[in-house]
């Protein structure tokens, strides 16, 4: 018999599907010649007429495992981000969906033991394996995750109409009915549109003659509607029946949240971070979406270079000590200590966090949201939290001398202390805390590290252009990682992958100031923070700067966006 094991296994399990009839199987199996795996397939497809599914079944049944249709999958655009493209391509990997701790993975070789640790160290999660036929992979692995178009065309006119037949108070009086009125189809789709296109915030701006909706989406403000300014009102208050804030009152910012999967019948699981305010024109409203499938994603998807990830993961090993997160609003940090939280997670620690709002809620995790009305603040709760036997304790952020205090007092008594701070880069956090009041010598022994980042767009893999950086681009390189060669640029005209902008995605950048004896005698010493800064370079320490010009000789960004982030070291 010239069919292997598994291939004769293979036509058994046709044969009991009644996909092969009793003399087919039996003709296959007595075949002289030797088949490799793409011959037995051509002979099966092609001889037989049996379709790639039929076969995908029978041979999933061979090998123990499910088999998948991955053609027919809806794939969450959070689960594509949990792997990297290339290595996707690489290896013939689609990721089909996350929970908890586990990934489910379409795979065409399932034997492949490789593939499947590399997933499993990449994201720390346990993976599941599914079978797909490579062809179906590949197919899949072309198209661009699936991008929804929203259209507001038939909303808008509705709405319009709506709004020329009554005034604004009548339409307002039926904004809390689940029925379809236009305004509630006008806001669902806006929020729908903003979460397929990628945005981070959606603004909602009253102007003089208009409403105006715009995305920021890789950091940059788009606009992407105009509506009469006579909508404002409904489209407002209905935002704020969402977020159940107090539509009456319009002279006060208000903050709350949406829980957007009670509002629409599409798989859109996210929450909305809501905070209204009165502008000139009227109340203008900005949302943050929080995506639940991106609270937990895996260290390396951060960023980190191998050498900052490595020193980053060793200290938040660390059984007690202070690590603080510095950078402005919108850089990452939430993320960064999310996924830092959901890698030392372990049912023998006991894990508090005070947050101000609850961005994610992290399964095993205690979470705490602060109400500043109640007198439930960050240092309240940390007092709290040293009572209730905690082994790691996260605050939302240090923004005053109390906080800080017990912040310090936490890590000097046996404690993880986690927290953010808001400063330009990782050494100037010595003098902020120093100006709080805290002593040099308390926050030299309680400091582990220091990480500052910042957001920078990615350049698109599909369409940017290869160039020889000259005169002051080449200095800026050689200056700041002594390496200059080919680099990339951002295409003017983009591609569809990027919808025509040259950019998709961002990455973070780091600077990574870990605690070392040089560093804490400086401390001591009270030195100033460009001193501070010179000793964290010679202990091993890349800037801010630096890191970005190696994710530019990386091909990951530009040159461009690079210096736009960051300014160049001046020490």
């Amino acid at each position: 018999m010239a069919l292997g094991r598994l291939q004769s296994g293979i036509v058994d399990h046709l044969h009991e599907l009644k996909y092969l009839d009793a003399e087919q199987a039996s003709t296959i199996k007595a075949h002289k010649e030797e088949l490799n795996g793409t011959a037995f397939d051509d002979l099966l497809l092609v001889d037989y007429r049996l379709s790639t599914h039929q076969l995908n079944v029978a041979k999933a049944k061979t090998y123990g495992v499910s088999p998948i249709n991955v053609k027919h999958v809806a794939i969450n655009k959070g689960t594509w981000e949990l792997l990297d493209q290339e290595f996707c391509a690489a290896n013939h990997v689609v990721p089909v969906s996350s929970y908890g701790r586990y990934i489910a993975v379409a795979l065409s070789n399932p034997f492949e033991l490789t593939i499947t640790s590399r997933i499993s160290e990449m994201c720390k999660k346990t993976v599941v394996a599914l079978l797909a036929p490579e062809s179906d992979i590949k197919e899949v692995l072309k198209q661009d995750p699936k991008r929804e178009e929203t259209h507001f065309e038939d909303v808008v006119e509705a709405v319009g109409m709506e709004f020329d037949e009554g005034e604004m108070e009548e339409v307002e009086e039926g904004l809390d009915s689940e029925e379809s009125a236009p305004i509630i189809q006008l806001s669902n789709r806006i929020i729908e549109d903003a979460y397929f296109a990628g945005a981070s915030d959606i603004h909602i701006e009253p102007r003089e003659k208009e409403l105006v909706v715009r995305y920021r989406i890789d950091g940059v403000c788009q606009e992407k509607l105009k509506l009469p300014q006579k909508v404002s009102g409904s489209l407002v208050a209905r935002l704020k029946i969402m977020s159940n804030l107090d539509i009456a009152e319009r002279r006060l910012p208000q903050d709350g949240r949406i829980v957007f999967k009670q509002y629409t019948k599409k798989n859109v699981d996210i929450d909305l971070r809501v905070s209204t305010a009165p502008l000139n024109h009227g109340e203008g409203v900005v949302m943050r979406i929080l995506d639940k499938q991106k609270s937990t994603l895996p260290m390396p998807a951060l960023g980190f270079s191998e050498e900052n990830l490595e020193r980053y993961r060793e200290v938040i090993k660390q059984p007690y000590g202070m690590i603080l997160h510095c950078g402005p609003t919108g850089s990452g940090k939430s993320m960064t200590l999310y996924s830092a939280l959901n890698e030392i997670n372990d049912p023998s620690f006991v894990i508090r966090t005070a947050e101000d709002p609850i961005e994610y809620t992290l399964n095993g995790i205690n979470q705490m949201q602060m109400n500043r009305q109640i007198g439930l603040t960050f240092a309240s709760a940390l007092r709290a939290f040293l009572r209730q036997d905690p082994d790691i304790i996260l605050v939302g952020e240090i923004r005053d001398q109390e906080t800080a205090n017990i912040a310090v007092e936490a890590a000097l008594t046996g404690h993880l202390l986690i927290s953010t701070l808001h400063t330009n880069d990782a050494p100037s956090t010595v003098a902020r805390m120093t100006d709080m009041g805290i002593e040099p010598f308390m926050i030299s022994s309680s400091l582990l590290c220091v990480c500052a980042q910042r957001l920078m767009r990615r350049v698109c893999k599909t369409c940017r252009i290869q160039y020889e950086p000259e005169g002051r681009e080449k200095s800026v390189l050689e200056a700041g990682i002594g390496w200059s060669g080919p680099i990339f640029k951002h295409n003017p005209k983009g591609c569809p992958r990027c919808t025509n902008t040259g950019y998709k995605g961002r990455v973070g950048i780091h600077e990574l100031m870990t605690s070392s004896e040089q560093l804490i005698e400086d401390i001591n010493k009270g030195r100033e923070t460009a001193d501070l800064k010179r000793t964290a370079v010679k202990a091993g320490m890349k800037t801010l700067h630096q890191d970005s010009l190696l994710k530019v000789k990386d091909g990951i960004s530009t040159l461009e966006e690079a210096l736009a982030t960051v300014p160049v070291d001046m020490f």
